[in-house]
């Protein structure tokens, strides 16, 4: 009874720690977005003076989301971002399950070789490709300062890991048999893709979509390559407007990241009870 009584002890003891090292681990993680909603209500010299105060010595104030969107020309770079996302988001979708369907239900050795390369191209950096990548869209195409120009480029970066992630939901989670009950009934391959694989493939469209929609929405790199003229300007781009060579005026930068977040947070929100599901869906064979 008595070691039955410790090991029950010992169980609550270490449920007790777990819980006490995620609690830590959460507020490590999201302490700097609590920083961001407390801050961007301040004037410039309270978050100077004190950042982890709850009120500013002036007060409450919202003057910073407006003097931010003024400053950012916000709605331009709000209409350029969400394009660009948007046009980006759903050509990775439709190119990658597509692909996915036509490698995994075809044992050509031109797939094999196709699918091994887009795993292979998983492991470069894209920092690699930055010089070659101006240089020859740049200095020998003349195709910068597009936006045509980026979506292609944001689609052809995320197009392998999309692939990859469709690949195995398709040969994990969708029978075949599925596909030849459709064939019987007078189906064609590309009405049993649109009707038949490609609603099958909710989670996984729903967990591709959030992390890419993120990625092309956070990304300050590439476009900042690509994107030259301020009009094109993407939300990571403008908030650079806040940086100052002497001084930051942090009030406005912090309302201009609460601005760019909170799009994708809602996205995500919509849609996080699909991406645990989407993201195992082509671990384990079923």
């Amino acid at each position: 009874m008595d070691d039955n009584k410790k090991a029950a002890q010992r169980k609550v003891v270490s449920h007790a720690i777990m819980w006490i090292v995620l609690l830590v681990m959460f507020v490590a993680f999201i302490f700097p977005f609590i920083l961001v909603i407390i801050n961007v209500f301040k004037t410039k010299a309270d978050i100077t003076s004190n950042p982890l105060a709850l009120i500013g010595a002036h007060g409450f104030t919202i003057d910073n989301f407006p003097n931010a969107m003024e400053k950012m020309n916000f709605l331009n770079v709000f209409k350029n971002s969400l394009l660009i996302t948007f046009i980006s988001t759903v050509l990775t979708l439709l190119i990658s399950s597509m692909a996915a369907f036509v490698i995994v239900r075809n044992k050509w050795k031109a797939c094999t070789l196709l699918f091994a390369g887009m795993v292979a191209s998983m492991v470069i950096p894209f920092q690699v490709l930055m010089i070659p990548l101006v240089s020859l869209y740049g200095g020998i195409f003349g195709v910068l300062n597009s936006r045509i120009t980026l979506i292609l480029m944001h689609v052809g970066f995320s197009l392998s890991m999309a692939t990859f992630m469709f690949h195995g939901a398709i040969h994990t989670n969708i029978p075949l048999e599925l596909e030849e009950a459709a064939f019987i009934d007078g189906c064609t391959r590309w009405e049993t893709y649109w009707k038949i694989v490609f609603p099958l493939l909710k989670p996984t469209i729903a967990t591709v979509a959030i992390i890419d929609a993120m990625a092309f929405w956070n990304d300050y790199l590439l476009p900042s390559l690509v994107l030259g003229r301020k009009e094109l300007y993407t939300i990571p781009i403008a908030t650079q407007a806040f940086y100052g060579t002497y001084s930051t005026d942090m009030g406005l930068v912090m309302a201009a990241l609460l601005l760019a977040m909170l799009p994708i947070l809602i996205l995500y929100l919509f849609l996080q009870r699909y991406i645990v599901e989407g993201v195992t869906s082509g671990a384990v064979k079923g």
